[in-house]
């Protein structure tokens, strides 16, 4: 299980790089389903816990990647969306 988290892990990041080097919505939503996996596979690398929400469950160090990860893709989604509005409609000419 810790290569699986791992795995995540990584592939978080590499999809955090893709979307802040090119934004669109295929980037920011890979980051936002990355984030997901991370928050449900990282297990047995949680690190502390920062906040107790049961006696079994927190918010621990790790569970703050995610929450960078969905910030990073809101800011893909929004530098998307800009890039789409700003684009010209085309013309056809016969």
């Amino acid at each position: 299980m810790f290569f699986h988290a791992l795995v995540v892990m990584n592939a978080l990041f590499a999809s955090c790089s893709w979307c802040l080097a090119r934004p669109t919505l295929l980037s920011s939503t890979a980051v936002v389903v990355t984030s997901v996996a991370w928050v449900l596979l990282n297990g047995p690398i949680e690190g502390r816990v920062l906040v107790v929400i049961t006696p079994t469950n927190g918010i621990t160090e790790s569970d703050l990647l995610s929450v960078i990860g969905v910030g990073i893709a809101v800011v893909g989604y929004v530098r998307a969306a800009r890039r789409r509005s700003d684009q010209p409609l085309s013309t056809t000419t016969a």
